[in-house]
């Protein structure tokens, strides 16, 4: 069966041209989330790490419950700093508290050069239903 391909109403376009998910056996691929904010999408990005942290955390939330699924369902996250050993550990302490106990994915974690609309980060994750 092939993939299907989420466009969510009331979401604005994916800055790059991909849909806003894909789902295929069970598997859930979200594009990745970065600060902006998706109500108002051409408004600046916050101002910090942590700002830019919670933005793109609520708005991966977001995009997970249009499709029915919660961060729950998240099994692997990849996280792209532009600013690694400066916002590494504040990214972390934002971080923890949207994956509480033992219901943490898989992720990993990598330095950029760059990323759209200057953004500090970016992340994306494949959720299972």
């Amino acid at each position: 069966m092939p993939p299907k391909y989420h466009l969510i109403d009331g979401l604005p376009k994916s800055v790059s041209p991909s849909s806003h998910a894909a789902e295929a056996d069970g598997f859930v691929f979200l594009t990745g989330q970065f600060g902006r904010d998706l109500d108002n999408p051409d408004a600046p990005l916050p101002e910090g790490i942590e700002a830019q942290t919670e933005r793109t955390l609520a708005n991966m939330r977001r995009v997970l419950g249009a499709l029915g699924l919660t961060m729950e369902n998240i099994a692997s996250v990849r996280v792209f700093l532009t600013q690694f050993k400066r916002d590494y550990a504040a990214m972390n302490a934002v971080y923890a508290r949207h994956f509480a106990g033992a219901a943490r994915p898989a992720r990993t974690c990598v330095g950029v050069t760059d990323l759209v609309r200057d953004a500090l980060i970016e992340i994306d994750c494949v959720a299972k239903r």
